[in-house]
């Protein structure tokens, strides 16, 4: 079952449910139970600087989501609402937008799914599919993110959405993330990931964690 589109802002809480009408967890969600421990020290290095941590990651968070959606709107041919933002993050979005070009001026991309939500009825969590297509003639998933660098839980995280595609009888044979900077010194990157059954195993258990904890809650 899958649901609507929901506000810009307000993707991140996109909410799953199985056939049964019942609500699931999502991918982010159960990844929450794990520690990020990069969190601590660039806070502090921000507080250090005189920078109030919480309005800075607002802000490149809001970069990065515009960026985000604009490669959505650019892959998909439907009009993103960006209404919510402010002009200034806009523009500074749209220069995150050159290195993403210069990428697929290289690689021959034919998109079959984008911002597609999945849900698994064997495992019971839902996830949402950036880009999944024909990538240099191969069936390949690829996610987009706006971040400083590639965490380990970024690529736990493309393991599940495999998997999500693969049960919905989607065939992948390569998983890539493009980490797409927000700024000029955050940069560019193209990984290919792999071992992702292995990743896959990682995810799962993290599944089992939040599904325990939500039981011993009550």
């Amino acid at each position: 079952m899958k649901e609507e589109k929901a506000p810009a802002k307000a993707r991140a809480h996109i909410r799953y449910k199985n056939k049964n009408g019942k609500m699931i967890p999502g991918v982010t969600t159960i990844l929450s139970v794990l520690n990020k421990p990069a969190l601590i020290p660039w806070a502090n290095n921000l507080g250090l600087k005189g920078i109030d941590c919480t309005k800075y990651r607002d802000s490149m968070a809001d970069i990065g989501t515009i960026a985000h959606l604009m490669i959505l709107e650019h892959l998909s041919g439907k009009k993103q609402d960006l209404s919510e933002y402010s002009g200034a993050d806009i523009d500074k979005a749209e220069n995150c937008l050159i290195s993403f070009f210069e990428w697929e001026r290289s690689n021959r991309i034919t998109p079959i799914l984008v911002e597609e939500p999945l849900v698994s009825e064997d495992h019971q969590f839902g996830g949402t599919i950036d880009c999944y297509g024909d990538l240099d003639g191969k069936p390949t998933l690829i996610d987009f993110k706006t971040s400083k660098a590639i965490y380990p839980e970024m690529v736990y995280q493309v393991a599940a959405y495999r998997k999500l595609l693969i049960e919905n009888g989607y065939e992948v044979q390569r998983v890539r993330i493009l980490r797409i900077g927000r700024s000029n010194d955050e940069g560019f990157e193209d990984r290919l990931c792999s071992r992702m059954e292995e990743n896959w195993k990682l995810f799962y258990h993290c599944l089992q964690i939040y599904n325990l904890r939500k039981k011993i809650k009550g």
